[in-house]
């Protein structure tokens, strides 16, 4: 099990208590009473964990899904695939690094994998403006979609982006048209596609890559049309308040599972899944591998169909005369 050296405000109790089993197991030796008291802090560590986790604030969420130990697309391909071939370019401007695609293999099933990635280091965050992709990314994207629907393959796709890249080259590039596009094609490709909100669901950025028969979201990661400090600049003007903004959205797995935004919710390891990156990738290809093994049955017209009617439900609301006072 990892232990980040990155620590969120709200998990300075785990941390304290992680000092003293360190203390402690330091100076034990053979000593059983040392070994004892090393167990009780164990279990006293695995309860405040559940219970700091269990019970997040929506802004709690946002940061744990920010948090900059949480995997990546680039850390989960070599824990959930046999064989990863990257395919480069969108055969038109150039090489987006925001957005990583290829050809994988999962427990014998040949797939295409999409995913953003925001990198690690500065210059790799540079590198793929950390996480937010160009015009370019998202055609990569769908042209590799496309190739895999010619063959036959199913698409995986991996969402962690604060949302699209918002600066004027994009804009000229025509990002709002090829976001468009990409939910358009998206909705009719004739292959199964299954995409998973792994960190941050940040807006059109998103949705680029966020049409499928099935959307699942990690626990601590969360999906939102908007950020909560861009909410909090339009709505309050300051983004002083963004924590008001995130209670407000209703962007967390509970509200978003509850809403029919998405269709299932992966339980994150104690303590989210910075803490374990090999068990929160086990847990993750057990529903890929299931989901696929189901989705593979069903007939395209039938998956067209049910996946267009899907989306066509989300945001449901009432409508009737108003009442007057």
């Amino acid at each position: 099990m990892a232990v980040s050296n990155h620590r969120l405000f709200f998990e300075r109790p785990i941390q304290e208590i992680e000092t003293r089993i360190a203390e402690l197991e330091a100076t034990a030796g053979g000593n059983a009473e040392t070994r004892d008291e090393i167990r009780r802090k164990k279990r006293e560590l695995a309860d405040v964990r559940k219970e700091i986790f269990s019970k997040l604030e929506p802004w709690q969420t946002v940061q744990v899904a920010r948090h900059p130990d949480r995997p990546m697309s680039t850390d989960y391909i070599p824990l959930l695939f046999d064989e990863f071939v990257e395919l480069h370019g969108d055969k038109f401007f150039g090489d987006d690094k925001a957005i990583r695609t290829g050809l994988a293999k999962l427990e014998g099933h040949k797939v295409l994998f999409v995913g953003h990635q925001k990198g690690k280091t500065l210059s790799e965050r540079k590198e793929c403006n950390f996480g937010c992709a160009h015009p370019e990314g998202y055609r990569k994207a769908l042209g590799k979609m496309q190739f895999a629907a010619k063959y036959g393959l199913p698409v995986i796709c991996f969402i962690d982006t604060p949302g699209a890249y918002p600066g004027i080259g994009a804009e000229e590039r025509g990002q709002s048209q090829v976001i468009a596009e990409n939910m358009l094609e998206m909705s009719r490709l004739r292959t199964p596609v299954i995409c998973v909100v792994i960190g941050e669901g940040g807006s059109g950025g998103a949705l680029g890559i966020g049409v499928g028969d099935r959307v699942a979201i990690l626990e601590h990661a969360y999906y939102s049309v908007i950020s909560p400090e861009g909410c909090a600049g339009i709505l309050w003007k300051s983004g002083t308040f963004a924590e008001q903004a995130a209670a407000a959205l209703r962007l967390t797995s509970k509200d978003l599972l509850r809403l029919g935004a998405v269709d299932d919710v992966i339980e994150e390891p104690l303590g989210a899944a910075h803490v374990d990156h090999h068990q929160m990738a086990g847990r993750l290809k057990m529903y890929l591998t299931r989901t696929l093994q189901k989705l593979v049955r069903v007939p395209l017209d039938q998956l067209v169909n049910e996946r267009y009617e899907k989306f066509r439900k989300i945001g449901v609301f009432l409508e009737g005369a108003a009442v007057a006072e």
